[in-house]
């Protein structure tokens, strides 16, 4: 997955995108075609705000000298981060002219940006100031889908993101999973539980000791089929 991403260059092999091979060599040429990633370990920066994650590395910059100094429109990113504000990260909103080029950032539309983003999903996220790191498992898992999907154009990948989640989250982000998909985004989802494959995915590839062994539809398998495909037990000559 992270040599998808750009995150880790590929030994042999390639790799094709609406069916034309692409080199991708590293995260921006991911997010350049519409390409976003949620890793395990969610890749938040804990000691930053769900604003400030959102945008980080894309801040939206204030204009003129503001903007040049580094000021940014956090009010602005808030309110995208509340609909995705992680997905932010490294795309901060910077001002126009001297403020922008000295790094000013226009915080306040952030903020506003972030928020819808957030109410877009239906992601819960109590405050847009503390830090995420102070967060819930389920609200920095909110935080970093809502990031993806706010700047994915085409795809996002999503690793385990029900790992180590309550009831409760669970339904959560397997509702935001089908929101995700209902927008005409393609989400590719890495689990090993396979009721949740099985209730959100319209295919199920297997893989086994590295190696696909299947590629199915998901209505037209079963989870002591996918489970047997995984150990072992069933074969490609055994599928009906």
């Amino acid at each position: 997955m992270k040599a998808l991403s750009g995150n880790l260059a590929v030994d042999e092999g390639e790799i094709l995108f609406d069916g034309k091979p692409i080199e991708m060599s590293n995260p921006q040429v991911a997010s350049a075609l519409g390409i976003e990633t949620v890793y395990q370990d969610l890749a938040l920066a804990p000691h930053l705000d769900p604003v400030q994650n959102m945008y980080l590395g894309r801040e939206i910059r204030r204009p003129g000298l503001a903007g040049a100094l580094g000021f940014m429109k956090t009010k602005d990113m808030a309110v995208a981060s509340r609909a995705a504000f992680d997905e932010y990260l490294g795309r901060e909103i910077r001002r126009p002219g001297l403020a922008g080029a000295l790094g000013f950032m226009k915080t306040k539309d952030m903020a506003v940006a972030s928020r819808a983003a957030f109410d877009e999903l239906g992601a819960t996220v109590r405050s847009l100031t503390s830090p995420v790191g102070e967060m819930s498992g389920g609200q920095r898992q909110a935080i970093a889908i809502a990031r993806a999907v706010h700047w994915a154009g085409r795809l996002v990948f999503l690793d385990e993101p029900t790992a180590a989640l309550g009831v409760r989250q669970t339904k959560n982000v397997l509702e935001t999973i089908r929101r995700v998909r209902d927008k005409g985004i393609a989400v590719v989802l890495i689990s090993h539980s396979m009721p949740h494959v099985m209730d959100v995915c319209d295919r199920i590839q297997v893989l086994r000791l590295g190696t696909r062994v299947a590629n199915i539809d998901a209505k037209q398998t079963s989870m002591e089929e996918l489970v047997g495909l995984m150990t072992g037990a069933v074969t490609k000559d055994d599928q009906k």
